[in-house]
């Protein structure tokens, strides 16, 4: 995803990078990595935003909408956002 978005010019892989060490270096991140996909997220959630692609709500509407669609998803099916209920 992150390498999408550079690609299509949406930051720069400086950008990129700065964030998500900024992300990894936080004092409460995990000495094994174990958390690494929570700040990798969060960095890339912090560039979409600073970049003004989409907003912290547009974000967390997305995410709520995915966790329906997996609740909804018949174990050993692909999940789809469609799934979502209540979208």
């Amino acid at each position: 995803m992150a390498v999408h978005l550079h690609s299509q010019g949406a930051f720069t892989w400086s950008e990129w990078t700065a964030t998500l060490s900024a992300e990894l270096h936080q004092p409460e991140a995990a000495q094994d990595g174990s958390d690494y996909y929570h700040h990798w997220a969060a960095a890339l959630e912090k560039l979409l935003v600073s970049s003004a692609i989409t907003d912290s709500a547009e974000i967390d509407t997305l995410a709520q909408s995915w966790a329906r669609a997996a609740e909804a998803t018949p174990h050993g099916q692909e999940i789809e956002l469609k799934n979502d209920p209540i979208r």
